[in-house]
């Protein structure tokens, strides 16, 4: 199967922090090949919020810049795509929910889960963080497609705002 496409296309070498060794980065670009052939298999969907916490940490752990992104669900919460839409700095990036919502009506997308990284390490949400999940929500409602997280992934972390209730 083929690997989907990353919304930013950089070296994998500029994609984890330089602590890692180049056969590590190798690895953990093996790993996330191997978790995307899985979740593409049709049957396997993201269920369980280990599942997603598995499939989001390879992809945005590490990186010292901010990234929104977002996974594509059908109506049985099987993958369709992962993107990373939004990249930013050190402490923030700008989520516009225009372009979220263009992208779920051209991928027919049922559900959401949406994810981004803390490059500080601390995974707790912030109050923009709570905001602008207030808003993607209200504006996915409107086209009937269901938030089901938001995960912010941090050093050794994943905060799910949906098992604090906060979705």
């Amino acid at each position: 199967m083929k690997r989907v496409p990353r919304s930013v296309t950089l070296e994998p070498q500029t994609l984890r922090r330089a602590e890692l060794s180049p056969d590590e980065q190798s690895l953990v670009e093996k790993a996330i090949q191997c978790l995307e052939r899985t979740y593409r298999v049709k049957g396997v969907a993201m269920t369980s919020p280990e599942a997603t916490r598995d499939y989001l940490k390879l992809h945005l752990y590490g990186l010292p810049y901010e990234v929104f992104a977002v996974m594509y669900l059908d109506n049985r919460h099987r993958v369709i795509r992962y993107e990373e839409l939004f990249r930013g700095t050190i402490d923030g990036s700008s989520v516009h929910p225009r372009e979220v919502v263009r992208k779920v009506l051209t991928t027919n997308t049922a559900a959401v889960i949406f994810a981004h990284n803390h490059p500080t390490g601390v995974a707790e949400p912030s109050q923009s963080d709570l905001r602008i999940t207030q808003r993607l929500r209200e504006a996915l409602s409107l086209i009937d497609v269901r938030v089901l997280d938001h995960m912010i992934v941090g050093d050794g972390n994943i905060v799910s705002l949906a098992e604090r209730g906060l979705l």
